[in-house]
């Protein structure tokens, strides 16, 4: 680094990061150390090219070159980048299969599978793009935080190209999941997935550091990829305290409940594998309560729909995302908090998702689905709400009835002790330490 440059570091997010919590706790965390920050995200529909959070700027880099018609470019409501973004089903696609000879059925056969071969071959194809922009356009930094497995190849070759330029060009590649043991390359062929596991191996062992977001994977990714022991942060929110007359009412206000509407929450990403239908189907079973969602995703649209039908009338309400900063005050608000994923794969098993941390941190009580053994530890050490025996509706609605049963006064002190003992364990600052001393260490 040149006297006198101040020292520069590039949160990279393969997504629109409209916002996204964890890449701007790290930017925060980094500014605090002296940084001067970039988030250095996807272009989206609906959202600015640049902006800026207190000192730290967020550029979202349009995609070029050969892959930028295959890039996602939804923001809030579309599918998260990397993930695939095929249309779900339509109500007049069996029609029109029906209608068609078997000339056209063929074609449409074919071209099914030659967009799987392009996905699975090209992996990540809708980021590829937003590479090319990037290796045209990013500004040198010293440090590149590499925000999982979308993002950490063009971090690598920013990296090389800062170093040549006298930066420091130093990685960190956070893991933030197990990406080939997930839900998103269930149907990749098993000797391709093995291809593209093996490349993020060595994409992880070319980088400066390694992270991740909990102490399952921590162990479960460095014995995979055969590397030192590899540093946990999880993704705790913000310190948060009640407002003093008590926690507004945002959820029942926003979605147009009664007061005494008994409010059942999941937020965060809206999309396949993550239990949706079947915690509609369980809110049905339980009178007086409503499933509120409220999120982001590629299945937004769909649930959106389901608030319209005359089924889930008023027993079903859709709202799209929050600022992380304000996320606490909405689950607050809220009678219980479903994390209730299926088991699907070994990363959602071992999975402890921002929705998880910040129920804890208020102290609203959770449903968490079965064989999520990390989470299951977690609630019950802290008596923090019920496992659902199964999947199926009946179970989850009796987690949540259980949960609903409580006395009042019962349950608000209950809140006030899981949310003190949160605060104390699982909040950013305590994450935020071993992050910092790392990025010490590493002499930028």
């Amino acid at each position: 680094m040149t006297e006198g440059q101040p020292r520069r570091a590039v949160v990279l997010v393969g997504g629109p990061a409209a916002p996204y919590s964890r890449g701007l706790r790290i930017a925060r965390s980094l500014a605090s150390l002296g940084y001067e920050v970039e988030i250095a995200a996807v272009a989206a529909d609906g959202v600015p090219d640049q902006e800026t959070d207190g000192e730290i700027t967020i550029r979202r880099y349009r995609p070029s070159g050969w892959f930028a018609p295959r890039a996602s470019t939804g923001a809030g409501k579309a599918a998260p980048a990397g993930t695939d973004a095929a249309p779900e089903s339509g109500e007049a696609r069996p029609t029109q299969r029906r209608r068609r000879g078997p000339l056209p059925r063929i074609v449409d056969m074919g071209t099914r599978i030659a967009g799987r071969l392009l996905r699975w071959t090209f992996w990540p194809h809708t980021v590829r793009g937003w590479w090319a922009t990037l290796d045209r356009d990013l500004a040198a930094a010293d440090l590149y935080h590499a925000c999982g497995s979308l993002t950490i190849a063009p971090a690598l070759h920013a990296a090389a190209r800062a170093r040549r330029q006298g930066r420091a060009g130093l990685v960190i590649y956070d893991a933030i999941d197990n990406v080939f043991e997930g839900n998103n390359v269930l149907q990749m062929p098993p000797v391709v997935r093995r291809v593209h596991a093996a490349r993020e191996r060595r994409w992880a062992r070319r980088s400066g550091a390694i992270i991740t977001v909990n102490d399952e994977l921590s162990s479960r990714l460095a014995g995979r990829w055969q590397v030192p022991p590899i540093l946990s942060v999880p993704n705790y929110p913000e310190p948060w305290k009640p407002q003093a007359t008590g926690v507004a009412d945002r959820l029942r206000t926003a979605a147009g409940l009664s007061p005494d509407t008994r409010v059942v929450l999941f937020q965060g990403r809206l999309g396949p594998n993550l239990g949706l239908d079947e915690a509609a189907e369980a809110v049905l079973q339980i009178d007086g309560a409503c499933l509120v969602l409220l999120g982001f995703g590629r299945w937004f649209e769909q649930m959106r729909r389901r608030d319209q039908d005359p089924r889930f009338a008023g027993r079903h309400v859709t709202l799209p995302a929050v600022h992380p900063d304000e996320l606490p005050s909405w689950t607050a608000s809220a009678d219980v908090s479903l994390v209730t994923l299926p088991p699907v794969s070994a990363n959602q098993r071992a999975s402890t998702p921002n929705k998880f941390w910040e129920s804890l941190l208020v102290g609203t009580p959770v449903v968490v689905g079965p064989k999520l053994d990390v989470m299951a530890g977690i609630v019950a050490e802290l008596g923090a709400g019920v496992v659902a025996a199964s999947m199926e509706p009946a179970a989850i609605a009796q987690a949540i009835g259980t949960l609903l049963a409580v006395p009042a006064a019962t349950a608000a002190a209950e809140r006030r002790r899981v949310a003190a003992e949160a605060a104390r364990r699982f909040s950013w600052p305590v994450a935020a330490a071993g992050y910092e001393a790392l990025v010490r260490s590493l002499r930028v």
